[in-house]
């Protein structure tokens, strides 16, 4: 997420990728982070796969989607991006991409200005941008 963020031109305030993974301050401004699967076995990918997570992270999308408005998802990899079926997008904007992970980020999530477009699609919409460089 860092490399995109220091990345993307339109967000000129994130200019270094910081030495932490500190981010109470983006939870501050009000965002969540969220995997399909909350729990893996140590280096064992997807190994709590199917043991009832996605029930759990759809419920909470589902309730998200359906109590507030003018969320924007960032839906990043294919288990993240089956939860926009339940997102009532004439509400929300869903931003789709490849999985951060080291393994597909060059795949797509870098250099898809996820950070700038959720910006723009808040602030089109009369609220807030995220200020991506305060990370605490």
């Amino acid at each position: 997420m860092y490399k995109e963020l220091v990345r993307d031109p339109n967000v000129p305030e994130f200019d270094a990728i910081p030495s932490h993974g500190w981010l109470e301050g983006w939870a501050k401004q009000g965002v969540l982070l969220l995997n399909a699967v909350l729990s893996v076995e140590a280096s064992k990918a997807n190994s709590h796969k199917d043991q009832g997570w996605e029930t759990l992270t759809t419920a909470v999308i589902k309730w998200i989607s359906n109590n507030l408005r003018d969320v924007v998802f960032l839906l990043w990899g294919a288990y993240a991006q089956k939860k926009a079926a339940v997102v009532d997008k004439s509400k929300h904007v869903c931003l789709l991409a490849v999985h951060p992970s080291p393994l597909s980020a060059h795949k797509g999530f870098l250099g898809s200005g996820h950070f700038s477009k959720c910006n723009d699609a808040l602030i089109s919409r009369g609220l807030e941008p995220i200020r991506w460089h305060q990370l605490d």
